[in-house]
This record gives C-alpha cells, sequence and structure tokens, in this order.
C-alpha cells in the first residue's frame, strides 16, 4: 500500500511538472507574440499550481509592464527580487517600472556603516548564504582529512591553511545567512494597488489624512488591526492603509 501511494505521488508530481512546462511554453509563445493578457493567464495558472521561481515572476513583471498595468509590474517583478537579490536585469526593469509610478518619495539617508551592512547582506539571499555555508564546511571537513593523508610538509601546510581559511569564511556566510533570514523575516514589504489610497493617522475611517500613495509605491507593513495595516513609506513616514488597497510580497 505504501509503494502504492509513493507511485501515486510520484506520478502526480511529474503530471504537474510536465502541465507547468506546458503553460510555461504556452505563456512564452504567447508573449512573444504580442499577447500579453495571454501569457499572464498562463503564467498565473503555474503560480496558482503551486510553482514559483524568479524567472516565473521576472516574466509575469515584463508582461503586465508591456500592457501599462503598473501595480502588478512592480509587484512581481519585486518578487523576483526577493528570490534573487542583486540580479542586474531584474533590477533594471524594476526601475523602468517604477519611473511610470506618480509617487515621488525621497529616501531617508544612510550611514555609511548601514550602506556597507546592506550590500553585504543583501548580496545573496539568506539560502544562497546558507548553501556557500555548507559549501565551505565541506571544503574545511577535506582538507582537514587531506592533511593527516599528505605525507610532504608543502601539501600539509597548504591543506591546513586553506581548512582554517574555509573555517573562517564558513563561520562568516553562517552569520551573513543569519542576518539576512533575520532582515527578511522582520521586513514585510507590498506594493500599493489601489489607483489612489489615502493614509489614515489612525485605523478608521474617522481619523485624518497623513498623505496619499498610488499605484505602485512599495511600502513596509508595521502592524496590522482589523482590515487596517500600519505601513512606513522610505522617507520614514508613517501611517493606515486598508489591507484591500496593497499586497504583501512575501506571499510565497
Amino acid at each position: 500500500m505504501k509503494q502504492l501511494i509513493t507511485i501515486l505521488a510520484i506520478l502526480i508530481s511529474f503530471l504537474g511538472n510536465a502541465q507547468n512546462e506546458t503553460l510555461f511554453n504556452n505563456a512564452t509563445s504567447a508573449y512573444n507574440e504580442a499577447d500579453y493578457n495571454k501569457a499572464i493567464e498562463n503564467y498565473l495558472k503555474i503560480i496558482d499550481n503551486g510553482e514559483h521561481s524568479s524567472e516565473l515572476y521576472f516574466n509575469l513583471g515584463n508582461a503586465y509592464y508591456k500592457i501599462n498595468e503598473i501595480a502588478p509590474s512592480v509587484y512581481y517583478y519585486e518578487k523576483a527580487l526577493l528570490l534573487k537579490p542583486n540580479d542586474p536585469e531584474i533590477m533594471t526593469n524594476l526601475g523602468y517600472a517604477q519611473n511610470m509610478t506618480l509617487d515621488a518619495i525621497e529616501k531617508l539617508p544612510e550611514t555609511g556603516f548601514a550602506k556597507i551592512y546592506n550590500k553585504l547582506t543583501d548580496f545573496l539571499s539568506f539560502d544562497q548564504w546558507a548553501y556557500v555555508a555548507i559549501a565551505l564546511l565541506l571544503l574545511f571537513v577535506l582538507t582537514y582529512i587531506a592533511f593527516y593523508f599528505f605525507r610532504y610538509a608543502t601539501q600539509k601546510r597548504i591543506a591546513f591553511i586553506t581548512s582554517i581559511v574555509s573555517l573562517i569564511l564558513s563561520v562568516f556566510t553562517i552569520v551573513m545567512a543569519y542576518l539576512q533570514y533575520t532582515d527578511f523575516k522582520n521586513h514585510q514589504p507590498a506594493i500599493v494597488f489601489a489607483k489612489e489610497t489615502i493614509i489614515k493617522s489612525e485605523p478608521n475611517d474617522r481619523s485624518e489624512e497623513v498623505f496619499r500613495l498610488h499605484q505602485g509605491t512599495k511600502v513596509n507593513v508595521l502592524d496590522q488591526l482589523n482590515d487596517w495595516k500600519k505601513i512606513r513609506i522610505v522617507d520614514g513616514k508613517t501611517g493606515w492603509i486598508l489591507s484591500t488597497d496593497m499586497k504583501v510580497l512575501k506571499d510565497f
């Protein structure tokens, strides 16, 4: 019985992958033929099937950009960037999409230390840092073992130095993975989807207006109360927005 369940699971997985591949090829063909709505339809079906990848989100961002849908274009580029940080092609296209937004918000200046920290931790995603750490730990083990098997002093010296360096670097990458994961969990970005939304001082319709935002603007979610979310924008301003006026990026 267990073997039958295993076989069925493998078959379902295989059929799911085959279906997603067909949908992806159909979407790519539709995109190349300038049928962007059809491409979007097929890409979204793949997401509904539980598939998530930087390439999929990037292609969706491109398709939405072609039909001048600002908010979903920015949204999917940002999702692609979450999975593949600092990818130059994604960042370039995201910049084009952001240029279409109405809100020109000046970012708070960063200190020199903050710039270095952000560039360093954002160089790789936390899972990529973890993969590098595993590779370095494996290198440490292999070179440490080799140290005992090598016969000549020069070989032993090289193996010993390599093992120590790889161990130090692995500890460093583990720390980077932890810091990046902590930042990833604490930072909850979202994209405004409403054409125009009023940001309130309190989570209710009766409170006063603080400022307004338009579709495609990126915000960071700080808190939630009923149908409202407290947000902060890059210039430091905070306020409350209806949850239905925005979509969080980390929903996968």
